[in-house]
């Protein structure tokens, strides 16, 4: 009988509704017959569904680390709450009847090894031993890519004409300008195959809306902007954005990073152009200029790690309203080498029904085959298969170790980044510290942390986050507040003109806990 868990099964599913869904039907006896295979790769069930009708459900175990769940419902959640029902059957004292493997389930196995066949054998032809050759190999139709190298590049025309006026008449024009006039000019970014810029508009769109229905920020508008320092500097924005309000300090943050997005890219496009290489690469604009990451692709160009074995040490659920998406963000360590990344799932806000949600997970996380995204950093990462295992004391101390010795050790890893203009402005870090303490007077309210040199910062959440209370006082034993590895975000905060740390969790000997989850 094969084992699975529910922490396994909660991985799969879609959303937690369907999760719950699903342990309503197993412990309300929804099944009425369940079979396996002798070879433990295919089990199988009825289940009662609305009304007379009863659904076939099969979970195919042929690749162990990631089983297919099929049914014969008509939902359009995959796997639905009746396959994961099923499997939530395995781990109750049921009694399986042996069967044979369907002919139908046969043929779509060997129809999926054909596939990846196939799919491995234009792996080694269009990479080979190495990026190169794959890029080599590929069809390129360098007419359309031409076309579309041009079309760019007009649309940055258009985007870097808003931006030049609008920085010359000042920001006090955002209010008087009409939403429809970004909005207009983000869908001609998006014909434009632009989707970075195009998200920066809607971005400076959703501003607007929120100072015309706040009129806050007169004062910090009047005048023009000037426009100047460099591209890939901090101190424009962190200047410029440190004595307005807090809608014209996004408004401005909005406007340095697309001011600096549009340089870059112009620049990229045009050297692409001029040495006449049309190929795709592994460039961090690529996704900004309407490229798409393919697994194949990321692990071709060599972004890869074998047999990974990951911790999650913070999860959140938030809106981007410029994306119309919601977005799942979970923060990992990589137990092997310390290094900490991001993953981020996305779900369209007309399809949240449809698109699998991530979850928080408090076990390791082992894959074959981890993925990296091009960036500095804290690179985003992904996965397709996993398995879980528990997190023991001694992976936690391993964890532990990685912890800088001091705030400026962290801060001086963080710097570089943060000045990054493109930079999304967040650097994750573990830091250890002697112990958390009060805010000093005129510091700001709330708590700071204190490392072993006796160097402190401020614990603080960045605008535009819901405030969460983190009160050392709240916290389940007093042996948290000292002595321990925290790991959190530092971020530059405008208003204070100073880096400063959000706290998602502290790491213990015993346990990992979370404050932002």
């Amino acid at each position: 009988m094969r084992q699975i868990d529910e922490q396994r099964i909660t991985a799969m599913a879609p959303n937690a509704n369907a999760v719950n869904n699903a342990r309503k039907i197993s412990r309300g006896n929804g099944f009425i017959k369940w079979e396996r295979s002798a070879d433990d790769t295919y089990y199988a069930g009825q289940c009662k569904g609305s009304g007379s009708s009863v659904y076939t459900v099969s979970a195919d175990f042929i690749d162990g680390s990631a089983p297919l769940c099929r049914c014969s419902c008509p939902s359009r959640q995959f796997p639905c709450k009746h396959g994961l029902a099923l499997l939530m059957e395995m781990t109750q004292d049921r009694q399986w009847e042996l069967c044979e493997i369907p002919e139908d389930i046969l043929s779509k196995r060997a129809k999926k090894e054909a596939r990846e066949a196939k799919k491995e054998e234009h792996g080694e032809e269009s990479f080979g031993d190495g990026a190169v050759r794959g890029r080599e190999t590929k069809k390129v139709n360098r007419t359309a890519r031409i076309k579309k190298l041009n079309k760019q590049l007009e649309g940055l025309d258009l985007a870097e004409q808003m931006v030049k006026e609008l920085l010359e008449a000042g920001l006090g024009t955002l209010k008087g300008t009409s939403v429809k006039v970004y909005q207009d000019l983000a869908k001609q970014l998006g014909d434009h195959y632009l989707p970075g810029p195009q998200r920066m508009i809607q971005s400076l769109a959703l501003q607007v809306q929120m100072l015309e229905g706040t009129g806050t920020g007169g004062r910090a508008a009047s005048g023009p902007v000037t426009a100047g320092g460099s591209a890939t500097g901090g101190s424009y924005g962190a200047q410029a954005a440190a004595g307005g309000s807090g809608d014209y300090r996004e408004a401005v943050r909005i406007l340095v990073y697309l001011r600096a997005l549009i340089k870059k890219s112009r620049n990229y496009l045009e050297e692409k152009r001029k040495e006449d290489r049309l190929e795709d690469d592994n460039s961090v604009l690529y996704e900004e200029m309407g490229g798409i990451w393919t697994l194949n692709r990321l692990n071709g160009l060599g972004l890869k790690k074998e047999d990974a074995r990951l911790v999650q040490l913070s999860f959140d659920v938030y809106a981007d309203m410029s994306r119309k998406e919601i977005v799942d963000k979970g923060w990992w360590i990589d137990v092997d080498s310390g290094e900490l990344s991001v993953t981020f799932n996305y779900r369209p806000l007309k399809a949240l029904k449809y698109v699998k949600a991530e979850d928080t997970t408090f076990q390791m996380v082992k894959t074959p085959v981890l993925t990296y995204y091009p960036g500095t950093g804290n690179r985003r990462i992904r996965w397709e298969s996993q398995e879980f295992e528990t997190v023991t004391d001694e992976i936690r101390n391993t964890i532990r170790e990685y912890g800088a010795a001091s705030l400026k050790t962290a801060v001086k890893s963080a710097k570089n980044e943060l000045k990054n203009t493109l930079s999304d402005g967040l650097y994750g870090c573990l830091i250890w510290f002697d112990h958390l303490g009060r805010s000093k007077a005129g510091a700001g309210e709330g708590y700071v942390l204190v490392d072993r040199e006796g160097q402190t910062i401020e614990l603080v959440n960045p605008d535009g986050n819901r405030h969460l209370d983190r009160r050392p006082g709240i916290l389940p034993d007093r042996e948290f507040c000292a002595g321990q590895v925290m790991f959190g975000v530092l971020w530059y905060d405008g208003k204070r003109q100073n880096i400063c740390m959000q706290p998602h969790s502290i790491i213990t000997e015993k346990e990992i806990l979370r404050l932002l989850y």
